[in-house]
């Protein structure tokens, strides 16, 4: 699930998700207060009528006791002075949370409730005062609210009564009250508890990763590549994962290879150093044996003087090597690429090459089973240098009195592959796949015979893939080495 959804479910739960359990949570406490009301006060009401207006309902619930108060004192005032009458109504008002009080003049001749009539005595209106009703009764506030209804009468003798039902609100407000505490304690804990849903949630799909990543970030500041990042979830934190797992991968590699290259420098510089020690002695040598008069013919001067030339061009040769590696490496070597008849090319490479070998008594065996026209996409100096480096490399690790170079061309539809084999030492299986690398050398003794700077096949790698080909090396040791590379065909 993408960042931008999730964000957005978040926003939807903690819309809805306080509003639904609030919804639930409300309803369930208010159906328990209602029906501890209807069954307190045996009243049916419906719930919004309790909480907006609580008076009327308490006033229903005495409604028939008052309405037959008020009918006797029409039609019957006598029956209001009886004491029986009075105990008759004040015992149906207890259950009904209420009680009975009748005034004559201004002395009280029966109390339901003397407890109660002190909280509101002194309040309670005079004969035929007027006064404002609510719901068909009086509404007496302050600490202890009650409900009263009235009803003025004249006693046989003339005498001024009044009868009062007095209705306890406090028996009401406390579980009106409880609604209201209940439903905002509901309500506090209800966002609590999606607020942390929602970020115990975004923690685990947000932040821990985003803390994972930092942790990450820390050990590669601290250098520790080796500190991997796996991601668990297909958002844009998950791929942000990946790519800082990319990231870290690649920049090992690359410090890695920077850390290779390094070695690969200092063996380069010990390699060359002593390569150019040798010669370098030699023609020290030579010189102070010309110096010294040690060569006192024409003919050991001739010969100390040939020694020197050679190993001064050896050492040219050490040298232009690796200038040209450098070069190639960083692909400032500009490529001529024409279309070469194969043929030709190879014809005068073989040529070359014949007298060449022949003085070292190794022979070329060359042998085309390509058509005569073929041409392809090459660079001729280059390629030449690929050719020289193989072959090459094959004369400094011959070993048979009798030396044999094969050079084979095959065709291979859209290309055409190159063997060069000879009849050598040849190559261990475990050192095959490095003898393509710079800087590798397979004889690690570093006789003078195989001396080297290690750069001619990969050199000759280099250039191949630079024409789009392929150059791979098969060997069986004691028998003999084959290095093959394709060209591309010119269309």
């Amino acid at each position: 699930m993408k960042l931008k959804h999730r964000l957005i479910i978040a926003f939807l739960i903690m819309i809805a998700m306080p509003v639904i359990l609030i919804s639930i949570t409300a309803g369930t406490i208010v159906r328990f207060q209602m029906d501890s009301i209807h069954e307190s006060y045996d009243v049916e009401a419906k719930t919004i009528q309790v909480i907006t207006n609580p008076i009327q309902i308490l006033n229903r619930i005495t409604r028939g006791i008052f309405n037959e108060i008020k009918l006797y004192s029409l039609s019957n005032p006598e029956k209001l002075s009886d004491s029986n009458y009075y105990l008759e109504i004040d015992e149906m008002l207890e259950s009904k949370h209420s009680f009975l009080v009748v005034r004559k003049d201004n002395e009280f001749v029966y109390v339901g409730n003397d407890e109660k009539l002190a909280m509101i005595d002194g309040l309670l209106p005079d004969y035929h005062t007027a006064s404002t009703e609510v719901d068909g009764g009086i509404y007496l506030g302050g600490k202890n609210p009650f409900l009263v209804k009235l009803q003025d009468f004249t006693y046989t003798d003339n005498s001024r009564g009044t009868i009062f039902v007095i209705t306890d609100l406090n028996i009401l407000m406390p579980q009106l009250k409880a609604v209201a505490i209940q439903s905002a304690i509901s309500f506090i804990i209800i966002l609590f508890f999606t607020a942390c849903l929602l970020i115990f949630w975004i923690y685990r799909s947000i932040l821990q990763p985003l803390n994972i990543l930092r942790i990450a970030t820390d050990h590669i500041k601290e250098g520790d590549l080796d500190y991997s990042v796996t991601s668990v979830t297909k958002d844009e934190i998950g791929q942000l994962c990946d790519d800082f797992e990319s990231m870290r991968l690649r920049l090992k590699r690359l410090i890695d290879d920077r850390i290779q290259y390094e070695e690969d420098i200092k063996e380069l510089v010990s390699n060359i150093s002593h390569d150019l020690k040798t010669p370098l002695t030699a023609i020290k040598g030579y010189t102070e044996g010309l110096i010294d008069g040690v060569a006192d013919t024409e003919e050991k001067q001739n010969k100390y003087l040939k020694t020197i030339y050679m190993k001064a061009n050896d050492m040219s040769v050490l040298v232009d090597e690796l200038a040209y590696y450098a070069k190639i490496d960083c692909n400032t070597i500009p490529y001529s690429f024409t279309n070469i008849s194969l043929a030709d090319y190879f014809e005068d490479c073989v040529e070359d090459l014949y007298l060449e070998l022949e003085v070292k008594n190794i022979k070329v065996v060359y042998e085309n089973i390509v058509d005569h026209d073929v041409k392809v996409v090459a660079d001729a100096e280059q390629l030449k240098r690929v050719i020289h480096n193989i072959i090459g490399n094959s004369v400094k690790y011959m070993d048979k009195a009798e030396g044999i170079i094969m050079i084979r061309i095959m065709d291979k539809e859209d290309s055409v592959r190159v063997d060069i084999e000879d009849n050598g030492i040849g190559i261990d299986e475990e050192e095959l796949q490095f003898i393509f690398d710079r800087f590798y050398r397979a004889d690690a003794s570093r006789s003078t015979k195989t001396g080297g700077s290690g750069l001619g096949l990969a050199i000759a790698k280099k250039v191949i893939e630079d024409h789009m080909g392929k150059i791979w090396a098969t060997s069986e040791k004691n028998k003999g080495t084959t290095i093959s590379f394709t060209l591309k065909k010119a269309i």
